[in-house]
């Protein structure tokens, strides 16, 4: 029986380490380099999620924004928006439940006033854009044309739990439940002039048919998911603890039902580029959505916790 001398094992354990370093440099380099959406090269696949990094630039205290894939700000209309009575956040076991309701100050005075701002940071940009019609999400793809080439898609957010679809005065489904409604919504919003992604829900069994039909329509990409549907009662005053009563979940909950649902896109439709997003918090929810077939993944909710989270997401992947 012969025994590697202590100097031997050490060498053989630097060996192995430095094949593991090189494994790892590899793996980063593919998951954390360029990523390409359709007809978008973005430097790496980590982004922000609309609705949780705010107009512009309220995270570059703690984030360079140009080091991140890109910046999805929250939705905007054609017009100033006051969205839902206070309180508009609440916690939801180990997710958060909110219902904003869409507050903004429209596209005209975010591209006068803001977007300016965020561009200077280095950042490369997406809008997300609401309506409660079609020709409300006309109006504000319109209004996007004249964007500068650094607002490089438009995110169509059809699928806000806050946000119902209107028929006249009767309100009908969220957009995303209806797979001809949302395909309407795409081909009324080519006016952009870039690149458009569809913002999906999880809260309908149609989501692979919502899915092909907005890529049918001209949406070059689709994310997965927006929040679900939730509810949360105060203990104190025994009713809705939100203001505008029920709201959407998000957060570290709602992942597995992310991850699942871009799975099921994918299998479906494996020509789809797809943007993964729900309960990102580190680089293996992340390594989840890449694996399950998304193409690119954004950080929402783990923000509110930790404003560094989307660039922590990355420098781990």
């Amino acid at each position: 029986m012969t025994h590697e001398s202590p100097s031997g094992l050490l060498g053989a354990h630097s060996a192995r380490s430095g094949t593991v370093r090189a494994q790892i440099a590899v793996w980063h380099e593919v998951n954390a380099g360029p990523v390409t959406i359709g007809s978008v090269t973005l430097a790496n696949p980590v982004m922000t999620a609309s609705g949780t990094a705010g107009y512009g630039t309220e995270l570059s205290r703690y984030v360079d924004l140009g080091s991140l894939g890109a910046v999805v700000v929250k939705s905007l209309a054609a017009f100033e928006w006051p969205g839902n009575p206070a309180p508009r956040l609440t916690p939801a076991g180990t997710g958060m439940l909110n219902a904003v309701g869409l507050q903004g100050p429209g596209v005209a005075r975010w591209m006068a006033e803001v977007l300016p701002g965020l561009l200077a940071t280095g950042a490369t940009v997406v809008a997300s854009i609401w309506g409660r019609t079609v020709e409300e999400y006309a109006c504000a793809a319109e209004l996007l044309a004249g964007a500068p080439a650094a607002v490089v898609a438009v995110e169509l957010n059809l699928s806000c739990p806050n946000l119902e679809h209107r028929d006249g005065d009767v309100r009908t489904s969220i957009f995303a439940h209806d797979p001809e409604l949302s395909a309407r919504v795409v081909e009324a919003t080519a006016a952009c002039g870039r690149a458009r992604w569809a913002k999906l829900s999880a809260n309908t069994d149609r989501v692979v048919e919502v899915a092909a039909a907005v890529r049918d329509a001209g949406a070059e990409a689709v994310t997965c998911i927006n929040t679900l549907l939730g509810l949360v009662y105060d203990p104190t005053t025994r009713r809705p603890a939100l203001g505008a009563g029920g709201g959407g979940l998000s957060g570290a909950p709602i992942h597995p039902v992310a991850v699942r649902t871009v799975h099921d896109v994918h299998a479906a439709l494996p020509d789809l580029p797809i943007v993964g997003v729900g309960g990102v918090a580190s680089a293996w929810d992340a390594e989840e959505f890449l694996l399950a077939g998304a193409s690119a993944v954004q950080v929402g909710t783990a923000t509110f916790a930790d404003p560094r989270a989307a660039l922590k997401v990355l420098a781990a992947l």
